[in-house]
């Protein structure tokens, strides 16, 4: 028998050898071999296999309840289309004041329970060279992808991205994005979160025309708020990485949801989902914080050149037949008058507490300034000597 406490236990009680024998020649405390003597007494040669160390009880062992409530927070977020990862399981345990294991014990507890699909083995993370913007606002990303509504009809879905705290700042349904659209939703951001330093999207023509002649609306309008623009090489896409990798979560939660009719049922679900995006989902490159909180808790980065005034609003626009341009201020709608020579030229009013500045677009020339006068519904340009102007050519 290899077990010398079984064969020293046994010489003992054949009368063999006394205990102070065997603890001699077995090199056992006289201590042991009686508790030894003890157990097999009790429970034969079985009760003398050495027993395991570990204690009877681990306070720091996941509880049944905490482990159900992580089983159940991976079901309802893979339902939904949401991040299901030990992250975001953890961050929503501790909302709910939950006590939070490590991310690898509820990896650990997911897989046993049969909630991980295996996937081929990635390339590392630390294989990557990361650029990512200093401060929210230093970056604005933006690319558009395409989604059908139940009928087949194909829908463009316009985003931007806040490259330092992954901040959704947009997500818009669009039949068919436009250069328009991109000048129009750009500023419209602008006027809720201010200006970023620099924009970073890929070479398509709502962005850049720069591959066929001339420039568009947003490379027009960029030098005017001191934006810089920075495009992607063609055929390289990993410089959009980020919102490359945010349509694919995208793309999962609307695959998750019912299929919309129309575009205001998909813009309805898209604004759900933007708000669970930037509030109720820990990103990993942000230490865990939310989106939302990233983009909030730090300073924002500004543009090379700012607008002097620090409260302004921005308008893309056309100068119709007429020479003027609408301007809706408190709900009630006003009319600046730029100049029937101006007709059907593209422009970006630029407001704040007192004046109205127009630019065009193609010369950057400021070719109307008009006061803000909320008790008349015309506003002249002031630019212009008062008098009746003559009629557009035809």
């Amino acid at each position: 028998m290899s077990n010398k406490h079984q064969v020293a236990v046994l010489q003992i009680t054949a009368g063999q050898l006394t205990v102070s024998e065997a603890a001699r020649r077995y090199g056992i405390s006289r201590q042991h071999l009686h508790r030894l003597l003890t157990r097999f007494r009790n429970g034969g040669l079985e009760a003398i296999e050495p027993r395991s160390r570990a204690p009877l009880s681990n306070p720091n062992q996941t509880s049944d309840e905490v482990r159900q409530r992580i089983i159940e927070l991976r079901r309802q977020l893979a339902a939904t289309g949401m991040d299901a990862g030990p992250i975001t399981i953890a961050w929503h345990l501790e909302q709910s004041g939950h006590a939070v294991p490590s991310t690898a014990t509820i990896r650990r507890i997911i897989t046993r329970a049969g909630l991980v699909t295996p996937e081929p083995r990635k390339r590392p993370k630390n294989s990557f060279v990361r650029f990512e913007a200093a401060q929210p606002n230093g970056t604005w990303q933006s690319d558009f992808t395409h989604w059908h509504l139940a009928d087949g009809t194909d829908i463009e879905i316009l985003n931007w991205l806040d490259d330092h705290s992954r901040y959704l700042l947009g997500c818009t349904a669009i039949g068919r994005v436009t250069g328009d659209d991109v000048i129009v939703d750009f500023l419209r951001l602008i006027d809720t979160y201010g200006p970023p330093a620099t924009t970073l999207t890929d070479n398509g023509s709502v962005y850049t025309a720069r591959f066929v002649g001339g420039k568009n609306a947003f490379e027009l309008t960029l030098p005017l708020l001191g934006i810089q623009q920075k495009n992607g090489h063609p055929g390289h896409p990993q410089t959009q990485g980020k919102i490359e990798r945010f349509h694919q979560t995208l793309k999962r939660f609307l695959a998750a949801q019912p299929v919309p009719r129309t575009p205001a049922e998909l813009q309805h679900q898209l604004d759900a989902f933007r708000q669970h995006y930037n509030e109720h989902r820990p990103h990993r490159a942000r230490d865990r914080m939310t989106p939302g909180d990233a983009y909030r808790d730090t300073p924002k980065a500004l543009p090379a050149r700012r607008i002097e005034s620090g409260h302004y609003r921005l308008r893309y626009d056309h100068v119709d037949d007429r020479g003027k341009v609408s301007f809706r201020l408190a709900g009630r709608m006003h009319h600046l008058g730029i100049g029937i020579e101006h007709h059907r030229k593209r422009i970006i009013a630029i407001a704040d507490h007192e004046t109205v500045t127009v630019i065009h677009l193609d010369t950057g020339e400021v070719i109307a300034t008009n006061q803000i006068e909320p008790t008349h519904s015309y506003w002249r340009n002031t630019k212009k000597a008062p008098g009746r102007w003559p009629r557009a050519s035809t």
